[in-house]
């Protein structure tokens, strides 16, 4: 296990009706006036929106609303946001949504104490030093940002789709409420799953040792994440089973599973180039992707795919074989995303093979070639596993 620092000062507040305390945690954080930042209509429709309104007028806050993130959240109301809080006089940020609405108001938070273009964090050429506390209310459990240092923005500058982190975005306080997940539409509740399983994977394929614990935890929490889905797959109305997928999504990604471990991201990377350029939601870009990825990279690690399809897929064990075990493994993968509706190829998700060549330049300016740690990957390892998914 190697040397690590782990924090988390985000104040999780879980369960049935805790969106109506947003307005007591935005005063206790001392807000003065707040920006509710979110996505389309669906919260105006489902009522939320005007809970939170009555939550703040109750504490005498003010705040502006800002609406319109996108999936896959653009640069272009990234910089709308700056401007409006810097003329607003705005202190604290409220993302209401899943991670599109978190990851935009991380960018705003951020960019807004920054001087000069917000990109630059992005762009690796400066460093977040400070940033405006933001909050959450999660009505989509995928992309683990209620609680990581992460955000991810598209340019519409050339289409880049980049992440940054810093222990400066983690947010203040996440309200979750497995209810307001109950009329997600199937699809996106899928790919949410798959989202936060692929978090999972890429802390569990490592060459680090000594890191038992951690992967006792990480397959524990993808049994969790399995089981779940298929029980909400047939009944989206089960709180519980809600509940486990909103509080898994959240540890995939707060750090803790990865811990002491050598981290990868090498599919992420892969998968970003899908969704700016088709626009792919990120869950279902990672349902074709990483089965893809585990097949090209078996070879590098027999051993821990043959860990993997045993303790989380249920595959017995064949010691005279165990490469036959570890491609199970991948395979069991292949039919749960299948089983939850995800996509598995190319095809499926509108992606073309002969854009392969455009992919890859992306990928060489966004992450440069080689790339990954679990397998170095170069340009050439990166168009077989292009293909492998098509």
């Amino acid at each position: 296990m190697e040397n690590f620092r782990f924090y988390s000062p985000t104040q999780f507040v879980f369960g049935k009706n805790t969106e109506n305390e947003v307005g007591k945690l935005v005063k206790k954080a001392k807000a003065n006036k707040v920006l509710i930042h979110y996505g389309g209509g669906s919260i105006i429709r489902s009522g939320l929106l005007g809970k939170v309104e009555a939550a703040l007028k109750k504490e005498n806050i003010p705040y502006i609303l800002l609406g319109g993130v996108q999936p896959n959240p653009r640069s272009g109301l990234v910089y709308q946001g700056i401007d409006l809080v810097k003329k607003e006089a705005i202190d604290f940020i409220l993302a209401v949504g899943g991670g599109s609405a978190i990851d935009s108001a991380k960018a705003i938070a951020a960019g807004v104490l920054y001087n000069g273009d917000f990109w630059d964090l992005y762009d690796r050429k400066a460093r977040v030093e400070k940033a405006l506390p933001v909050g959450v209310i999660l009505t989509i459990p995928a992309a683990g940002s209620e609680a990581s240092t992460a955000t991810v923005i598209t340019n519409e500058n050339g289409m880049l789709k980049r992440g940054m982190g810093s222990d400066l975005l983690r947010p203040v306080f996440a309200i979750m409420n497995p209810e307001l997940t109950f009329t997600l539409p199937a699809y996106q509740t899928s790919a949410g799953v798959v989202d936060m399983m692929s978090h999972i994977f890429e802390r569990y394929l490592t060459h680090t040792e000594g890191v038992e614990l951690t992967d006792y935890l990480c397959e524990a929490t993808l049994k969790s994440i399995i089981n779940a889905a298929r029980v909400v797959v047939h009944d989206p109305l089960n709180y519980d089973a809600r509940a486990t997928i909103c509080w898994a999504g959240t540890i995939a990604h707060n750090g803790f599973l990865g811990v002491g471990r050598e981290e990868d991201w090498s599919t992420h990377g892969l998968e970003h180039e899908l969704s700016a350029l088709y626009d792919v939601t990120h869950g279902a870009g990672l349902a074709v992707m990483f089965p893809a990825y585990m097949k090209y990279t078996v070879d590098s690690d027999i051993e821990r795919y043959r860990q993997l399809a045993i303790r989380v897929f249920g595959v017995d064990d064949n010691p005279n074989n165990p490469k036959a075990v570890a491609l199970e493994g991948i395979a069991r993968l292949e039919s749960f995303f299948n089983e939850i509706g995800m996509p598995l190829t190319f095809e499926e998700i509108g992606a073309k093979k002969e854009d392969i060549d455009k992919l890859l330049e992306k990928l060489d300016i966004n992450r440069g070639f080689p790339f990954g740690n679990f397998q170095k990957l170069s340009r050439e390892d990166a168009r077989k596993i292009y293909l492998l998914a098509c």
